[in-house]
């Protein structure tokens, strides 16, 4: 596996090293050592799926407060997305920075997403699915979000008016 960090400082763009051959190819998604030797959360403790049936879905942007701050792992399987990571951490020089990536089923990156961060996604194509290895389990009281077009983050979201939810909607800056 390749870590490249991005420019919230924690934060990984994770590629898979192939092992190709006729038949396809063979990689490793998860290594327990290669993260805690980058100091990044080993702890894996629930897995999820997210099913999007339409292109300019938006899911976000959510987080777990304190004490039950989440690290994930966040993968497209199936389709495409804007993935967004947005560091809310108190103490951070790029505290309500954001950085966004594609995910998708062919290029098999992957994102690391730290503690103290927001995460969203926005589909770019129908039938998109995301699959994300959370380290903590989900607490709906401490389970929270911030609006997707907040002006603290000025997120440029590709697909313009999204498709959201009502409770997405409804976030606080």
């Amino acid at each position: 596996m390749r870590f490249t960090e991005t420019k919230l400082k924690g934060s990984y763009i994770i590629e898979l090293e192939k092992f190709e051959d006729e038949r396809g190819f063979f990689a490793r998604s998860w290594d327990r050592k290669e993260f805690e030797e980058r100091g990044l959360n080993p702890n894996l403790v629930q897995c999820n799926i997210s099913f999007n049936s339409k292109k300019g879905i938006l899911r976000g942007i959510h987080y777990q407060k304190e004490p039950f701050e989440e690290a994930k792992l966040v993968r497209c399987t199936k389709g495409k997305i804007f993935d967004v990571i947005v560091d809310l951490r108190k103490d951070s020089s790029s505290k309500n920075d954001w950085f966004g990536i594609e995910l998708n089923e062919s290029n098999h990156k992957m994102i690391y997403v730290p503690e103290g961060f927001a995460h969203g996604f926005q589909t770019l194509e129908d039938n998109s699915e995301v699959f994300y290895q959370m380290s903590q389990e989900y607490v709906e009281k401490y389970a929270t979000g911030k609006k997707w077009d907040s002006n603290n983050f000025k997120i440029s979201w590709p697909i313009l008016p999204p498709i959201i939810s009502e409770k997405d909607g409804n976030w606080n800056d």
